[in-house]
């Protein structure tokens, strides 16, 4: 659940601080008090879009903090985990979110800095806001389908991943076909160009990394001159004639001689001079060694240079490596089989592309049924929580009409919902007949139904009961009652029959102090709640009447929530 919220700086609201509990809360006020701010915030709580124009004139940042508190099973901690993001021991999770004057947004949850594409794939699992725009997608027909198959997930997601694999299959088949037939006579006059190309590179029977290695040895063979002589310069040094070893030897010798004369003094410099020439002569028998075997190949060297000219030449081609024109050949080669072979290959492709076209009708014909069950199961429960919404006699039937000749990735279904509100009348689109407080009752039994499946916390409506009075206001109230037991929710209503049976009600209000606005938000006791009421029922003036009309209200929906 959302057990506070702290706003700073949004819009008109300088400073709110409000705590939430348990059930169903409504927020109500005059047209214009801010009362959608509220809702903003929860929106960008949930990774909404941001703009520099939500923070408040005179301030440089606009923040928002948000604590809920959640089940240690929901599946909101998984995803944070995916994040980095670790489980606190108390359940809480605390989102803040910050959008300066220049438009930047920045988002923490539990402290940790998150992108705002995490942040949205943790809000999704937070808070459901629901607003009139919504009831635009019961008109669009093509989001009757995602709603069927949200639904019956379980049924259906398992034969609708079996489709859309095949689907995928049949779709690459199909495309590379039409590449292939629509081949044009610039790709066959390119056919002696990719021969040319394939020929050139394939003639040079080039190696992975070949031109790194010739490098590497063209390095060595260069220097060999070079290499040879310095070496052999620093033999002669060690050995030749009456300096180097000859001389260290023979400076040894008379310290071995002078030890032995006085071995206080001298007897560790001796041994010190004699492990200093061995170290020598180990050195130039090393070197002498290096310089026998410095290779002298100009033949090689020759062979390497004309190698990677020919390399050279390739990769101002094809590649700035070796790797790179083996690429290249590949993907020329493959092009010159598919002009070459053109016709056999799309022999071959056409039988694949049948092929796959009968998985693809037969997966769809299963995914067809998997919905048609489904289809019958929702208009059940669509129909029963429309009945307690005052539609008893409205007819509701979701309509799957398939066609064996045309496949999209979600299968061979059109999915509408249909809707008769009046008894004697035909089954007729929900788009083309259905009032606005008919289309808000169908979207409350909607939500109804899926709040049971996906263990959202905070479900928000935002005047979602526009166009609605009388009976079906009442039973709208007493369906988001109901709804509250298993979730927190939230509702901007004008409708007093819905503020009654509220458990928590918010009275936004605007004051000024005659130079700036100010958005309030109380949380109203009992007798608060009793005014709130009676300004609803009765506009701008509030009379005894309206007060007791007020409390009677408030009275009733206390007994009918007793006993729901």
């Amino acid at each position: 659940m959302l057990q506070e919220i702290s706003i700073h700086n949004l819009a008109v609201i300088e400073a709110v601080h409000l705590h939430f509990r348990k059930g169903f809360h409504v927020l109500t006020g005059e047209t214009g008090a801010g009362k959608s701010i509220i809702i903003d915030a929860l929106t960008l709580v949930a990774g909404g879009r941001s703009s520099a124009d939500l923070v408040r004139y005179g301030s440089d940042k606009a923040t928002i903090e948000a604590l809920f508190v959640i089940d240690k099973g929901h599946p909101v901690w998984a995803v944070l985990a995916s994040l980095g993001i670790e489980a606190d021991s108390e359940g809480h999770l605390i989102i803040r979110r910050e959008i300066t004057l220049q438009g930047k947004s920045t988002s923490r949850i539990n402290g940790h800095l998150v992108n705002l594409s995490g942040l949205k794939e943790i809000g999704k699992w937070l808070v459901n806001i629901h607003g009139q725009h919504e009831h635009q997608s019961l008109f669009h027909i093509e989001e009757h389908i995602r709603w069927l198959d949200l639904f019956g997930d379980e049924e259906i997601a398992p034969a609708k991943r079996d489709y859309e694999a095949a689907f995928q299959i049949y779709s690459d088949i199909r495309r590379t076909v039409k590449e292939l037939e629509e081949t044009s006579k610039q790709s066959l006059q390119m056919m002696d160009l990719y021969r040319f190309q394939v020929e050139e590179i394939t003639s040079a029977k080039l190696k992975r990394n070949e031109d790194e290695l010739l490098l590497e040895e063209k390095r060595k063979l260069s220097n060999a001159e070079k290499r040879y002589q310095n070496a052999a310069d620093a033999y002669d040094l060690l050995y030749g004639g009456n300096k180097g070893l000859d001389a260290i030897s023979k400076a040894v010798q008379k310290l071995e001689e002078i030890a032995a004369l006085d071995p206080d003094m001298l007897k560790a410099l001796a041994e010190q001079a004699q492990s200093a020439f061995y170290q020598l002569e180990d050195a130039a028998y090393q070197i002498r060694d290096y310089r026998d075997e410095v290779e002298f190949n100009p033949v090689r060297l020759d062979f390497i240079e004309q190698r990677l000219d020919t390399i050279a030449s390739l990769k101002r081609k094809y590649g700035e490596n070796v790797d790179d024109i083996l690429q290249y050949l590949d993907k020329v080669t493959r092009e010159l089989d598919l002009i070459e072979n053109k016709d056999e290959k799309l022999q071959e492709l056409h039988k694949q592309e049948q092929e796959a076209l009968q998985q693809v009708r037969s997966l769809a014909r299963r995914l067809t049924d998997r919905r048609q069950t489904v289809a019958d199961k929702l208009a059940q429960e669509i129909v029963a929580e429309l009945r307690d919404l005052h539609m008893e006699r409205t007819q509701f039937k979701v309509q799957i009409v398939s066609r064996d000749d045309h496949f999209t990735i979600d299968g061979a279904d059109e999915v509408e919902f249909l809707i008769s509100a009046n008894p004697g009348e035909p089954l007729r689109s929900l788009s083309k007949i259905a009032s606005g407080g008919e289309i808000s009752r169908v979207m409350l039994a909607l939500k109804s139904i899926f709040a049971r499946m996906d263990r959202i916390p905070v479900l928000v409506f935002d005047e979602v009961d526009t166009g609605v009075s009388g009976r079906a206001a009442q039973a709208i109230a007493e369906k988001m009652s109901r709804l509250s037991r298993g979730c927190q929710v939230f509702s901007i209503t004008h409708l007093p029959q819905v503020a009654c049976m509220a458990d928590a009600h918010y009275r936004i209000h605007k004051s000024t102090d005659g130079e700036r606005t100010y958005t309030n938000v109380d949380d109203l006791p009992q007798v608060g709640r009793m005014h709130e009421l009676a300004r609803m029922l009765g506009g701008v003036e509030v009379t005894e009447k309206t007060l007791q009309h007020a409390q009677e209200m408030l009275d009733l929906a206390f007994d009918k929530k007793s006993r729901m």
